[in-house]
């Protein structure tokens, strides 16, 4: 791994400890996956368990006008049937901003496949075919689909007494949110540019796509609450929206985390949660909810789709003078988190380039479609397809060079984001341009062997369409910019409880957060952060529960930063207790105890020229030492609802693409041959484990560049491909080699000098693809997912 190394901050303790930060420790549950032994919520199982169903509706916007159960209830080893007449108190919605959406359906649909009612029975067929028993008479309503219907006078409103606190602030009630920005003047900008390139970009509504599905299970307890075992990616705010559903204080309700098959934002909200709560209640038995695939598609919150709408002006000599752009995200029948992604999608909208002079406007819409909320990139992955598109035709209309373009206007640290926010650290984006570009390039026609075409290697793969007739080549670049930690003023804080004891004669650390594991590696982190403080090679993570402070969400690269950040404050108060104990027993024995930098290395006390001063078991004896302490990042601040300005985030990442296609011209098949990237990462705390991160983000935006999308009939807003048959996702076959170059430029004010990876690398993989594959056929492309179609005409 080739990379630029700077001295992190915040190292107190040496980073050569054994297993420690900075090595590619492997991750203690990666074996049991590999090797299918790893138990994944929906591996759970209790002796006398039920089995939860839930009950869908079939038409997106109506009324109901009659819903009955009798049958249902009627059918043996059925224990429960659930409608909204039947939640135990008046709380009866939830949402992770915005409280709007219904436990059960309550008297409206507002989308297709929204949950109607619930069952319990002995068998998960038995409550399958109960709930096809149940009997729905739906009275139809006129559905909105896009901006035209949501924003038309007469259009009907999916929220009709909105109570929450954008309401008051945006131009039409099926607008969750809208956020302007304005910096400079860009109509006068706009005279003093020579060229002047608009565009207007269609982005598809992606599916995270995580391989294992919602699942739980809820189990009473004996003193009236209930503890659930879950696969989630927020464990307190699930607590925070499930007691009140369920009438119980939040010490009654208690959540441990399961395993979890991915994530990627799709389990921010609420699933299964509260219904498995509600059934297990109600029957007084364990219940097991597992939703199958097509349930999934309708179960979780997808990214949103986007049009968006940009103006770029630039100087003949290649600068940019101004910007304008418009996105308009569809945000689905409920909030969920709609609102963060518009303040992010408009702030990070003009992309990792200095430029004065902007105006931007972001808002997202209710409509009938799928709601759409959390996903990997969130709100940034949309408008870096548009904004980078447009970097390749501005400078295609300079007669530039694209690489070179991006290099002239690429932002650094100190330039000024839209909203005035300074960047304070590292912002290396023509390094990481220069870098992408100098790789080396795959041999051309690779598929040509001795024995003939290889046609694996050719675009349609082992279809076996073609031989290389009719196949170019196209080489692309891009680059994002994407926020790292919750932003807005949001109070952003992790907490870590650690314990340091000796048992059976060895030093051994417990680490205990709520941090859910979705596959990022975190708990093998954690474990090196408490390594490299405490000097002690075992070290335990607890499982993550509610019995411990919250950790906060898994999402928006921020759990290395603030959990193991958390982690790490922790273990520096732990150590400053073992050192103050030490000197109160062994003090009188060396002058070093008071004079010398002590370090804990080895499961020793020593000094900082590597003297040992005593055993850590010695010092320890029979006492342990156990704290919980919260970890914050420095404060944001809301963005103004007028002109956009505001300090709203707390760091930033940047990573490059270079792709390289082959398309086949005559079939509009595509073989993407490389994707490579490079990423600054700030501190690789674990080497291996961050070029996954970025190889896995670079996949998923190589998906929607080529094959994902989720499509919705535009007439009756159902979705029409709920099934991984027809939602395609990259196979081994379609993931093309993935170099990776990581710089290591520290950011002072992160723990270490980390920057949150996890999301950059999604955002450029998308636009450079599309760009090599404009490269390759000369075509315009302004929507993803590009299809045969768009590439033959036909």
């Amino acid at each position: 791994m080739a990379g630029v190394t700077r001295t992190p901050t915040g190292l107190t303790q040496g980073s050569t400890a054994p297993a420690g930060i900075g090595t590619s420790t492997l991750r203690p549950d990666g074996t049991l996956k590999v090797t299918g032994e790893f138990a994944y919520a929906s591996d759970m199982w209790h002796e006398d368990m039920l089995w939860g169903h839930t009950l869908r509706s079939t038409v997106a916007h109506a009324e109901i006008v009659s819903l009955d159960t009798s049958e249902a209830l009627a059918t043996p080893g059925v224990y429960a049937v659930l409608t909204y007449d039947d939640l135990p108190t008046e709380v009866k919605h939830y949402g992770l901003e915005v409280q709007d959406t219904p436990v059960l359906v309550d008297g409206k649909v507002r989308h297709h496949g929204e949950p109607v009612a619930l069952i319990a029975a002995d068998h998960p067929e038995t409550a399958r075919r109960a709930a096809a028993k149940i009997k729905v008479e739906y009275a139809e309503l006129p559905v909105i689909t896009d901006e035209a219907s949501a924003t038309a006078e007469d259009a009907p409103l999916v929220h009709e007494h909105r109570t929450d606190r954008h309401a008051a602030h945006v131009p039409h009630p099926n607008i969750v949110h809208r956020q302007p920005i304005v910096r400079g003047d860009a109509s006068a900008a706009a005279g003093r540019a020579d060229v002047v390139i608009t565009g207007e970009y269609v982005f598809g509504m992606q599916d995270q796509a995580f391989l294992g599905p919602e699942s739980g299970l809820a189990v009473p307890a004996e003193d009236g609450g209930v503890d659930l075992y879950v696969a989630t990616q927020w464990l307190h705010a699930d607590l925070r929206q499930i007691a009140p559903v369920l009438g119980l204080p939040e010490e009654k309700v208690r959540l441990t985390l399961s395993g979890v098959g991915g994530a990627f934002g799709g389990r921010e909200d609420l699933s299964m949660q509260i219904h498995g709560c509600l059934l297990a209640l109600r029957t007084g038995k364990p219940v097991k909810i597992v939703y199958n695939r097509f349930e999934s598609f309708f179960g979780h919150v997808h990214r949103h789709p986007a049009r968006l709408r940009y103006e770029h002006g630039a100087t003949k000599d290649g600068k940019l003078t101004h910007i304008r752009c418009r996105i308009v995200l569809d945000g689905g029948a409920y909030a969920s988190s709609s609102p963060a992604v518009v303040g992010n999608a408009a702030s990070l909208a003009v992309g990792p380039y200095a430029v004065d002079d902007v105006e931007i406007e972001a808002l997202a819409l209710y409509s009938n479609n799928p709601p759409c909320g959390a996903m990997r990139g969130f709100g940034a992955v949309q408008a870096c397809f548009a904004y980078e598109a447009q970097m390749d035709k501005v400078a295609r209309a300079l007669g530039m060079d694209p690489v070179e373009f991006r290099r002239i206007n690429a932002m650094e640290q100190g330039t000024l984001m839209p909203t005035g926010q300074p960047v304070d650290s590292p912002a290396p984006v023509a390094e990481l341009l220069r870098r992408v570009k100098a790789m080396p390039l795959p041999p051309e026609q690779q598929w040509e062997t001795t024995e003939g075409a290889d046609i694996r290697a050719l675009p349609g793969g082992l279809s076996n369409t073609t031989h290389g007739e009719d196949v170019v080549r196209g080489v692309g670049y891009a680059v994002g910019i994407k926020n790292v930690g919750f932003s807005e003023g949001f109070d952003d804080y992790s907490t870590a409880r650690v314990r340091l004891e000796a048992v059976a004669g060895e030093p051994f650390v417990t680490v205990h957060t709520a941090m859910a594991e979705v596959g990022q590696g975190g708990v093998t982190v954690h474990a090196q952060i408490a390594r490299t403080e405490l000097g002690v090679q075992q070290v335990t993570i607890h499982p993550a529960d509610t019995q411990v402070g919250s950790a906060g969400s898994t999402s928006a690269s921020r759990q290395t930063y603030m959990t193991g950040g958390a982690v790490k404050h922790t273990c520096e108060a732990v150590r400053e207790k073992v050192l103050r104990l030490g000197r109160e027993r062994f003090g009188t024995y060396h002058p070093a105890w008071a004079t010398a930098e002590l370090l804990l290395e080895g499961g020793k006390v020593v000094t900082d020229g590597g003297e040992a001063l005593a055993d850590l078991v010695d010092v320890l004896g029979e006492e342990a030492i156990d704290l919980e302490l919260e970890f914050r990042h420095r404060p944001t601040e809301p963005f103004d609802l007028r002109t956009g300005q505001g300090n709203g985030h707390v760091q930033y990442s940047f990573a490059a693409h270079r792709a390289v296609v082959e398309v086949d011209t005559a079939l509009g098949l595509v073989k993407v041959v490389e994707l490579a990237c490079a990423q600054d990462v700030g501190k690789a705390l674990n080497p291996l484990s961050v070029v996954g991160q970025i190889q896995g983000g670079t996949t998923q935006g190589l998906g929607v560049a080529v094959m994902e999308e989720i499509l919705v009939d535009p007439v009756t807003a159902k979705v029409r491909n709920p099934s991984f048959t027809d939602y395609l996702i990259p196979t081994i076959l379609d993931t093309p080699t993935l170099p990776v170059d990581v710089l290591e430029l520290a950011d002072e004010a992160a723990p270490y000098g980390l920057r949150g990876i996890g999301e950059a690398s999604t955002l450029s993989s998308t636009p450079a693809v599309l760009a090599a594959i404009r490269d390759a056929t000369g075509l315009e492309l302004n929507k993803t997912p590009v299809r045969p179609e768009h590439l033959t005409g036909t």
